[in-house]
């Protein structure tokens, strides 16, 4: 199974995760806090059957809780896309709402640069 993809707004998320992780308690948990954070992404590239489907906040999106974040993912052919990170306390629903046509959006576009590139 191929590894599972974070997207540009994926890493951004990843990157203000570190900074407020840091800034309230310290390199050392921060930085075991971005490890699982990457394993769950890492897990559900060899498992995407781990992700969990809900009608009641999207068609498409896909989620899997990590610690206190839920990854939002989006899943074309094989291929998993980490779309996004949120805290579980975020109003998800409401979020997903206004986030959800753009982060399919770049999923795609990901989707193609990947497939050309293994053509």
């Amino acid at each position: 199974m191929a590894p599972a993809h974070l997207t540009r707004r994926a890493l951004l998320d990843v990157d203000e995760i570190d900074r407020y992780s840091t800034d309230r308690w310290g390199d050392q948990v921060a930085k075991q806090h971005l490890a699982d954070l990457f394993a769950a992404a890492e897990r559900l590239g060899e498992m995407p059957s781990l992700l969990k489907h809900d009608d009641d906040h999207s068609s498409r999106l896909r989620f899997y809780r990590a610690r206190e974040h839920v990854l939002i993912c989006d899943l074309i052919e094989d291929d998993v896309f980490v779309l996004a990170l949120r805290h579980t306390e975020m109003d998800l629903p409401r979020r997903l709402a206004e986030l959800e046509p753009q982060l399919l959006d770049e999923a795609r576009f990901l989707h193609g640069r990947i497939v050309d590139s293994r053509d």
